[in-house]
């Protein structure tokens, strides 16, 4: 099962070493696939029982872009996984284009990707979420080996209110018709509903947010998965 944690704009170099630390314990005697998208400040040598992804980057080598993260950065710490398409990155106008030209440059790196798509609720509440979330998807290589999809319906990003597990089984089957690539459900995943959530026909895993910032809330979110 995969548990991924996304730490956002979150955690120091000195406390994510902290962080990792602690996890690294737990993970050593885990079968869960754990990874943590950390702050590029935090960026450590990939040497844990977990793995550490990034949550952003540029489709360069490096070169003349300032304040961006080129794959030369990323190789320097053997990350090998990222995440392209966050509703957080999108907000900050990171369109279909650049979203699309991210994709090919991390499958030309064989790199993991973890691909996010989500709907805001005025479309949700507009019945045309599949539609949205379809047109999202396009330009992106279904059939690359190493992507991941991740569901994380907007209006339930850091508002506590998660999907209930009726929408959520809905539009993992309907992305298991586009996809056979492994789908993952993020939007105020936690301890109290992390488990129903997991045993969704189609759901892969998770991806959570506020519940992994605090490595001991996060640990203890992963000690109560059955």
């Amino acid at each position: 099962m995969r548990i991924y944690a996304n730490l956002k704009c979150n955690h120091t170099r000195k406390s994510f070493e902290n962080y990792a630390k602690n996890l690294d314990k737990f993970c050593k005697n885990s079968n869960l696939e754990v990874k943590v998208f950390a702050p590029a400040s935090a960026f450590m040598e990939n040497k844990f029982s977990f793995k550490i992804g990034a949550q952003n980057f540029y489709p360069c080598e490096n070169g003349n872009f300032t304040g961006e993260i080129g794959f030369e950065m990323l190789k320097e710490f053997d990350i090998n996984s990222i995440l392209i398409g966050h509703s957080e990155r999108r907000i900050l106008g990171e369109d279909n284009d650049l979203l699309k030209a991210k994709f090919e440059f991390a499958k030309d790196k064989s790199l993991n990707i973890v691909f996010c798509v989500g709907e805001n609720l005025e479309i949700k509440n507009s019945g045309k979420t599949k539609e949205f979330l379809a047109a999202q998807l396009q330009g992106v290589d279904l059939s690359y080996e190493n992507l991941i999809i991740a569901y994380e319906p907007v209006w339930a990003i850091g508002t506590g209110k998660s999907a209930n597990l009726g929408d959520i089984d809905e539009i993992l089957d309907f992305l298991r018709t586009l996809t056979k690539a492994p789908l993952l459900y993020g939007g105020s995943v936690n301890e109290s509903n992390i488990n129903e959530i997991l045993k969704i026909k189609n759901c892969g895993g998770a991806l959570v947010g506020s519940a992994s910032y605090e490595v001991d809330g996060f640990i203890n979110l992963l000690k109560d998965i059955k």
